[in-house]
């Protein structure tokens, strides 16, 4: 695909952001590599010589505005997104560009929401945050698995990964990001009690059972942006979220190659008598954000967006056309095969069981 409309990829310079500008280039588009400062650049500048840089802060809003000149989407992959996404957003909004971006805050999604979809609307724009792995995959899944049904009694969703290798802006992030963790209970946005409920989850290939922690990510705001839950509740396997938390594991490999790490996302949506379960499973959540990101943005330069606003992903976009082409990318997600039931076991208790 073609278009003189340009995307403008903040943070370009970062892991996840290199892995989004050669996913542009793969396919067919000419991205603007974009962030805080030249020397983060230069690598992926390299990689791509011929695409046009530009450095921008994100505190000046007269200079971030008019950065976007000529922009028609831009893509945040600069976290912590409390601190750049409502500003690159609101001046993409000004500019009248649309705006993505790859965050698992799940405030930085609530200040968008709150904030940016009236503006965004007035602009004839789509503020979609969370287009990622964490966030949105999950809400593409339970929207697809509902099909036209606009909720459900309650909803658990598991993330398995077999290892965690740790990027220097997750681990950024996590210091930045002190707020409560949201859950859903009662039809309601609450706090996630403390401590987290353990327990282990039956996940399908190639995980298999793994002992996991209930902790949510951006996916309780952008499933409950667009659906009515009575129940929402998200897993993580503990043995990665070990690595996470120790200063000693490594970071992932750089130079645009993908991680060993391989992964599970697993939902479960029960409504009235039934409950329906699917699974994706992948090789490197940062990697397989590029592919869930390319598709917001070709379909927000084609058109195939549903209206304007602060959107999540599976209401600005069609859930089950997303996950097909996903699955038609050589290095983008499988289908696993989940047992009939969600497989939440409870050794130590976790709600609703």
């Amino acid at each position: 695909m073609r278009t003189p409309q340009a995307v403008m990829v903040y943070g370009a310079g970062g892991h996840t952001g290199g892995f989004v500008v050669d996913e542009l280039v793969r396919r067919g588009l000419t991205p603007v590599l974009a962030g805080r400062g030249a020397e983060r650049l230069a690598g992926v500048a390299s990689r791509h010589p011929r695409l046009e840089v530009r450095v921008v802060g994100v505190d000046d809003a007269a200079r971030s505005r008019a950065a976007l000149d000529g922009v028609a989407v831009v893509v945040n992959c600069a976290g912590p997104f409390l601190d750049t996404a409502e500003p690159l957003a609101s001046a993409a909004v000004a500019a009248g560009a649309h705006y993505l971006d790859v965050t698992a805050e799940q405030p930085a999604v609530q200040h968008l929401y709150e904030r940016l979809d009236a503006p965004a609307r007035a602009a004839g724009v789509a503020v979609v945050p969370a287009m990622a792995f964490y966030g949105g995959l999950a809400d593409l899944l339970v929207t697809a698995v509902l099909d036209g049904e606009r909720g459900a009694d309650s909803v658990e969703v598991a993330v398995g990964l077999d290892h965690w290798w740790p990027t220097a802006g997750t681990r950024v992030t996590g210091e930045r990001n002190t707020a409560t963790r949201l859950v859903v209970r009662g039809g309601r946005l609450v706090p996630l009690a403390d401590p987290a409920p353990t327990g282990r989850w039956a996940f399908p290939a190639p995980l298999g059972e793994q002992p996991v922690v209930e902790l949510p990510f951006s996916e309780v705001v952008t499933v409950t942006r667009h659906l009515a839950v009575g129940e929402l509740t998200s897993y993580l396997s503990s043995a990665p979220l070990a690595e996470l938390r120790d200063d000693r594991t490594p970071p992932p490999p750089g130079d645009g190659a993908r991680s060993p790490q391989r992964f599970v996302v697993d939902v479960a949506v029960r409504r009235g008598g039934t409950t329906h379960r699917t699974a994706v499973a992948g090789q490197d959540i940062y990697a397989v954000s590029a592919p869930i990101l390319a598709e917001g943005v070709v379909r927000l330069l084609d058109g195939r967006v549903r209206g304007a606003g602060a959107l999540a992903p599976a209401e600005a976009f069609d859930a089950a056309d997303v996950l097909a082409d996903l699955e038609a990318h050589p290095a983008g997600l499988t289908t696993a095969r989940p047992e009939a039931q969600p497989a939440a076991l409870a050794a130590d208790p976790l709600p609703g069981r």
